[in-house]
């Protein structure tokens, strides 16, 4: 007689488990062929009023907990390869159910990164997903955080701080974008659906001397990255990559500049690249259609990363990141 979790996963989940390693869900465990290359494994858990809102759509609730995952294995410079889920509910609600399932198969299908396993709980508290994602790299190709050197050419794909101005739209603000519907949709959805990087991955293992992505603050997690090489860097406010709504809402009011360097979940990369490989990984970007964009360096010595305005005067931060606790 099957359990109701068993039904649950037979209904939502076993059609997302197409690739043959994970054995259509019947199995408490799951085959990863490596093909003789090194796996990439990472684990990030997204947690309801933490990291998403409560009404907001199950189908981005789903492209995140997958999405932001994928990011982590593009800076890493893997592919992706499969993932593991975890999925704690306080009850079974078919119309929430439904959508997350249809979306996250259908991400699974576009970045093709297959269910492989997981199991699903019950719980009293907030709704939380934990995905664990297997990704595949040439040999010894990972590329680590901990190897940024002095000289080091600073570099971040696309957009930054659109998410951060899409929370404070979603709890409320409207800033200088008033009624601008389209703007404000904008920023909400890098909030609610992230776009990792995945085509950037053969660039930054080719070109990249570090990298990392950006989840928690660009100046934050630069650092973090600094720590790790035991490095420090230098930002050019005026450099950072952002999009259209933002650079308006920064131009109205210069004091959400620091909400956009601190806030989190860009889900951009942030890559060490040496200047010689500077144009090689320019070109290989440009053929993945992502933007690139230099906007600082490393330096010598160990130090938290430093933000410069205009004529050189460095802009002092109150807070460099999101931090849990």
């Amino acid at each position: 007689m099957s359990s109701g979790e068993d039904d649950l996963i037979a209904r939502y989940f076993k059609p997302l488990a197409t690739t043959p390693g994970a054995f259509g869900l019947t199995d408490d465990a799951a085959i990863l062929q490596a093909g003789g290359d090194d796996v990439v494994v990472t684990v990030d858990a997204i947690v309801e009023g933490v990291h998403f809102l409560p009404d907001d759509p199950p189908d981005t609730v789903a492209r995140k907990a997958l999405r932001v995952n994928l990011s982590d294995l593009a800076a890493k410079g893997a592919e992706p390869a499969g993932f593991v889920l975890t999925l704690a509910l306080r009850q079974v609600n078919e119309t929430w159910l439904a959508p997350f399932a249809r979306a996250l198969g259908e991400d699974a299908d576009q970045f093709g990164c297959p269910l492989l396993g997981g199991d699903t709980v019950s719980t009293p508290g907030p709704l939380m997903i934990s995905v664990t994602a297997f990704g595949r790299v040439p040999r010894g190709r990972m590329v680590q955080r901990g190897s940024a050197k002095p000289d080091d050419v600073l570099v971040v794909s696309g957009t930054i701080g659109d998410a951060a101005l899409g929370l404070a739209i979603r709890k409320g603000a409207r800033g200088p974008l008033g009624a601008d519907v389209e703007a404000s949709a904008l920023l909400v959805d890098r909030y609610r659906v992230p776009q990792p990087r995945v085509a950037l991955a053969r660039a930054i293992r080719d070109h990249a001397s570090a990298a990392m992505d950006v989840s928690d603050g660009l100046m934050g997690d630069l650092s973090k990255l600094c720590r790790a090489s035991g490095v420090s860097a230098v930002v050019e406010a005026a450099a950072i990559p952002l999009s259209e709504p933002a650079q308006s809402w920064l131009t109205a009011d210069a004091n959400v500049l620091e909400r956009l360097v601190s806030g989190g979940d860009d889900y951009e990369i942030l890559c060490a690249v040496p200047e010689n490989r500077l144009a090689d990984f320019e070109l290989a970007a440009r053929s993945t259609g992502v933007p690139v964009t230099v906007i600082g360096r490393f330096t010598a010595g160990e130090g938290p990363s430093r933000l410069f305005g205009a004529g050189g005067r460095e802009i002092p931060l109150d807070r460099q990141s999101y931090s849990h606790f």
